[in-house]
């Protein structure tokens, strides 16, 4: 097999049937190191809308337990990814997410938003760093497979089309990115966590490489000093270094999911799908923020491969 195989062999595939497949081979195949990348870059940026800092804020899920709520995200995701929609571990997976997004008052506005994140960021990150960029036929996929997945958690009015995502997710940003003291400890938690992954000593440097990707419109939300041009240029030029010798290497033979990662540290053990993420707190309502709409039953299942 050569680099651009597998490219060929999505190509070959119809975007609005086989997103999944086209899907998992992009993201567990071509570009699973920069897909986990863009993928926390996107969560990332709905912190500078204030609804959604806020809110993550007061549930301290990101400030006290930054690590757990990464993993659990991300292995929530990865679920639905390895193992389709239809898959026992899929369904669980969706039912999880949706039994926590109940505990709180979340507009389908930000719902929708956070879904665009997903879409957008990835392309937009394989186009700057990826050792190729995202092809029209993947992004569209990505489109079709986030909005299938938005479908299953009841988010409504959701776009069609990647151009569509895009001019969503753009719109939103310019409307609602702002200054909010929640969004920020969340998002100076979530720097802390990355540098944890680290040896100590290396944890300014980390978190200085980290403020030099962010655009912007993201450090005003966040009151962040710009950073040096010098260190914008090092750091995004040794990403685009390291896009051009992936390129040079032979081709994944396997895929590389989430689960995998080394940046995943809660479950030594392995876990189960059933089990991740948070539970409603007896006397409380469900949650640790009030809200008008009570949790749904946690529903259990038998552990998953770890």
């Amino acid at each position: 097999m050569t680099r651009y195989d597998r490219l060929k062999e999505i190509l070959r595939l119809d975007p609005e049937k086989d997103f999944l497949a086209i899907y998992r081979l992009t993201a567990t195949y071509e570009f699973p190191w920069d897909y986990t990348r863009a993928l926390e870059l996107a969560l990332y940026r709905t912190y500078a809308v204030p609804s959604i800092g806020r809110l993550l804020a007061e549930t301290a899920e990101f400030t006290t337990r930054a690590q757990k709520r990464y993993d659990d995200t991300a292995l929530l995701l990865d679920a639905v990814i390895e193992h389709g929609f239809d898959s026992d571990p899929g369904r669980t997976a969706i039912r999880r997410v949706n039994q926590m997004h109940r505990s709180y008052d979340i507009s389908n506005e930000d719902m929708r938003y956070v879904l665009c994140t997903f879409v957008v960021v990835p392309k937009r990150w394989m186009d700057a760093y990826g050792w190729r960029p995202l092809s029209g036929h993947e992004a569209q996929a990505a489109a079709r497979y986030y909005a299938t997945l938005g479908s299953h958690m009841g988010i409504t009015d959701i776009p069609g089309t990647f151009e569509e995502f895009e001019r969503c997710l753009d719109a939103y940003e310019a409307e609602h990115f702002a200054w909010d003291e929640g969004g920020r400890k969340v998002s100076d938690a979530t720097l802390d966590l990355m540098a944890s992954w680290y040896p100590a000593p290396l944890a300014p440097l980390l978190r200085g490489a980290s403020l030099a990707l962010l655009d912007d419109a993201l450090l005003r939300a966040f009151r962040y000093e710009q950073p040096r041009p010098a260190v914008r240029s090092l750091v995004r030029g040794a990403l685009r270094l390291r896009g051009r010798a992936v390129r040079l290497l032979p081709p994944r033979r396997a895929p590389h999911y989430a689960r995998q990662n080394p940046e995943i540290k809660s479950y030594p053990g392995g876990y189960a799908v059933a089990a991740l993420g948070t539970f409603p707190v007896p006397g409380r309502g469900g949650c640790p923020v009030p809200h008008t709409r009570g949790p749904a039953a946690a529903a259990a299942r038998p552990p998953a491969d770890g």
